[in-house]
């Protein structure tokens, strides 16, 4: 997407992300319906913590989402990759 490469179920700490894209340090999770159970939640926030932690940000989605609404999943990340691109200098172009 956009030229970056992400990997999938990718190890990063202690945790596994399900998409990775380190030019990015973008994680992409997603939450299928145990994931609205408390115990797996915390899970997910303590995960989520440790990830921006070390400078990664998350975006979570849930399996509905990715299924029934992909347009507007993909549309976030593409989003994200605009305003990253916006805000991080591009090193080719600095000193020109």
């Amino acid at each position: 997407m956009y030229g970056y490469d992400f990997h999938r179920q990718k190890p990063i700490d202690n945790y596994i992300l399900d998409f990775f894209c380190y030019e990015l340090m973008l994680g992409i999770e997603v939450d299928g319906y145990s994931h609205e159970f408390l115990e797996v939640y915390n899970k997910d926030v303590v995960k989520e913590n440790k990830m921006n932690e070390i400078g990664i940000t998350i975006l979570r989605f849930s399996d509905f989402q990715v299924l029934k609404d992909t347009e507007n999943v993909i549309r976030a990340i593409e989003f994200y990759i605009v305003e990253y691109e916006k805000h991080t200098p591009n090193p080719s172009q600095e000193g020109s």
